[in-house]
């Protein structure tokens, strides 16, 4: 319930700040399963513009542990689904905890594969958490601006949803499959950034 009324805060307040968004191609997202939605991390607010766009499914988060120790911020980023995950040493737990959560099926979840916005290096976890919970990939793009400056001057926002990657339940989770499922990952974000803006460059340095 919480995640649900932060969310349509979020849409009303971003609705009146900015009223540019725009979402493409929301029929590729799975309305019987849950499942793993991926994008690359362009911006502070690109979590909460795919929250949005993918509504009204409800989404589960990793969250470094650092942020729970805050009294305060650790119930509300708990009540927004969040899970704590150490970064420095994530162990069993960074995959196991959002695997139970996909197999509950009432959530669905969102990762950044790459991990920070200043890095195009995709790790392997959402396809290890998608072959071990049986849900597909969506791949999914942030094209807009990545300043709250931008935001307030009404520049354009799109989310453009790609074709599900769905994982083959027998395959086996060697660093070569791995490797083959973050590039499909990579050319399905590549893919659809070409669709939205062929001459869209998304500078890390900012």
């Amino acid at each position: 319930m919480f995640y649900r009324i932060l969310r349509g805060t979020l849409r009303f307040l971003l609705a009146i700040l900015n009223g540019n968004a725009h979402y493409e191609n929301r029929t590729k997202l799975p309305t019987d399963t849950s499942y793993i939605l991926v994008a690359p991390h362009r911006t502070w607010i690109d979590p909460v513009y795919l929250a949005i766009a993918a509504s009204p499914k409800p989404f589960t988060f990793m969250a470094k542990k650092e942020l729970f120790q805050n009294p305060i911020l650790s119930w509300i980023i708990r009540h927004a689904n969040a899970f704590p995950v150490d970064r420095a040493n994530p162990g069993p737990s960074a995959i196991k905890t959002p695997v139970k959560i996909l197999k509950n099926g009432n959530l669905s979840l969102m990762i950044f594969p790459t991990g920070t916005r200043h890095s195009d290096e995709i790790k392997g976890g959402a396809a290890t958490i998608a072959k071990l919970s049986g849900v597909p990939i969506i791949p999914a793009v942030y094209q807009g601006p990545i300043t709250l400056a931008g935001i307030l001057k009404r520049q354009k926002v799109t989310i453009r949803f790609g074709d599900p990657i769905n994982i083959d339940p027998k395959i086996k989770l060697s660093k070569e499959n791995l490797k083959m499922i973050d590039e499909q990952m990579q050319q399905a974000f590549d893919q659809l950034d070409i669709e939205i803006d062929p001459s869209f460059k998304y500078d890390r340095t900012k």
